[in-house]
């Protein structure tokens, strides 16, 4: 219960502070944090969730790390429906916190007929330049792949693990600077699912490929890790 909670706790954070950047400061007049303030606020989250609850649970926060780390060989699979459930729920939270908070201003309503409304995830007409159906899923497909190599590669015992949390925020900061504009960025189903649950009409019916893409995408990462970049063996000793 310790690792689904903090699972819970890590994606809750992501979701509230990542979407709600984007939902609250993104576009704010004049002074918006624009899509670099954005990118940076997703990548602050995990950096933060990984030092804080990381040793709890192994910092998934994301249906599609945790698959991933399963396919490299570094997650039973028992496991994963109980994470996946409680990043499912945490993420949904976290969004429904997010719309009471938005609620509160005189005016507010979700408009689904645009790309991007309440920081939802879409293609064609949803994406927020106009992107395919395929140009999204390669984005998101490519994009958690690498990001899986990253994780595995920065979290293995052959690597300096002190910083492997800054690594991944920093991975996750790129991708959202790749891909804001193609897909608003999923690479991450929980979030993807949150936002799409309070938004509804097109962007929820879409968000079927921010399910498959991500998570495709974290198996083949996970696989390429386990057979082409993992090695055997204890790491060297170094003698200073």
């Amino acid at each position: 219960m310790k690792k689904l909670f903090a699972e819970f706790f890590g994606t809750y954070w992501l979701v509230f502070g990542g979407c709600g950047s984007a939902i609250f400061a993104a576009g704010y007049p004049e002074l918006g944090i624009g899509f670099a303030g954005v990118a940076l606020a997703f990548g602050l989250t995990v950096v933060a969730m990984a030092y804080a609850v990381g040793h709890i649970s192994g910092g998934h926060f994301n249906p599609a790390v945790s698959f991933g780390l399963w396919a490299g060989g570094k997650f039973p699979i028992k496991d994963l429906i109980p994470y996946i459930i409680a990043q499912c729920i945490g993420a949904i939270a976290a969004a429904g916190t997010l719309y009471t908070i938005a609620s509160g201003k005189a005016g507010f309503v979700i408009d689904n007929t645009k790309a991007g409304a309440f920081a939802s995830n879409g293609f064609g007409a949803f994406s927020p330049d106009g992107y395919s159906l395929q140009a999204a899923f390669i984005a998101e497909f490519v994009l958690t792949l690498l990001f899986i190599l990253i994780i595995l590669g920065s979290t293995d015992k052959f690597a300096n693990s002190n910083f492997c949390g800054i690594a991944i925020g920093l991975t996750l900061t790129v991708i959202h600077l790749v891909s804001i504009p193609i897909t608003n960025t999923s690479v991450n189903p929980a979030r993807s699912l949150s936002q799409a649950v309070f938004t509804g009409g097109e962007p929820l019916s879409q968000v079927w490929l921010f399910w498959a893409a991500p998570i495709l995408g974290a198996i083949a990462g996970g696989f390429i890790y386990k057979n082409l970049l993992h090695r055997e063996g204890e790491p060297e000793k170094i003698v200073l």
